[in-house]
């Protein structure tokens, strides 16, 4: 899946994680203009905030308009993934989820948005959920299920908001993800076929996915 990005301004939120990592590259080659943000150091982070939290949020995006001035496509890969019972689940372990996986998702997204209405050239908002938020939340995954589901209720209801405008969304929802240091015949999805949906959701195919959120099972 060949995708043309040639001069979109394309920023990466979590981008020095182990997905982010692997996309930066390919959003290069595709000839993007990426600005990463994320919350740790790293090779592939040019601002750092803290993505759960509103000011930080705010801040960095305004930053990013203003070293790439504008946002094309917003790429949020930021995550975290736990399991316990539910009723071993504290509220600080479901708040974590939550906060993580979704809120970030929706501070992100709406300040991205912000700046594209104001543009008013459109543009494209990437997530990723999980095979659990879009199926059957599996035994001893609640709060990881329902922030997953989340992501995918958010994306929908903001393409049908915003489609008239040129702003779309859409996510990727892999099963386990595979970095390639897994035990032998672990199941699940490559992150670099994860990633390059990923960049083509971030351009023409984001339109023709308005509002979908795609399964990328692999192998199981």
């Amino acid at each position: 899946m060949a995708a043309s990005l040639a001069g979109r301004r394309v920023v990466l939120t979590g981008a020095s994680g182990r997905l982010g990592r692997v996309l930066h590259p390919l959003l290069t080659q595709a000839g993007a203009r990426v600005l990463g943000i994320d919350a740790a150091a790293g090779e592939s982070t040019d601002l750092q905030a803290q993505l759960t939290v509103e000011s930080e949020v705010e801040a960095v995006m305004g930053e990013a308009v203003r070293r790439l001035g504008g946002i094309d496509a917003l790429i949020h890969v930021v995550g975290t993934w736990d399991a316990q019972p539910l009723h071993a689940t504290t509220l600080a372990q479901w708040q974590q989820q939550v906060d993580v996986n979704l809120t970030s998702t929706f501070l992100c997204f709406r300040e991205a948005l912000r700046h594209m209405r104001a543009a008013g050239a459109g543009g494209r908002l990437v997530a990723v959920s999980a095979r659990s938020g879009i199926g059957r939340g599996p035994a001893g995954q609640a709060p990881y299920a329902a922030s997953k589901a989340g992501v995918a209720r958010l994306l929908e209801s903001l393409t049908e908001e915003y489609a008239a405008a040129g702003i779309t969304a859409a996510a990727v929802a892999p099963s386990t993800i595979l970095f390639g240091d897994e035990t032998t015949g672990t199941a699940g999805a490559a992150a670099a076929d994860i990633a390059r949906l990923c960049v083509h959701l971030a351009g023409d195919g984001g339109g023709q996915h308005a509002g979908c959120v795609i399964p990328l099972y692999g192998n199981g």
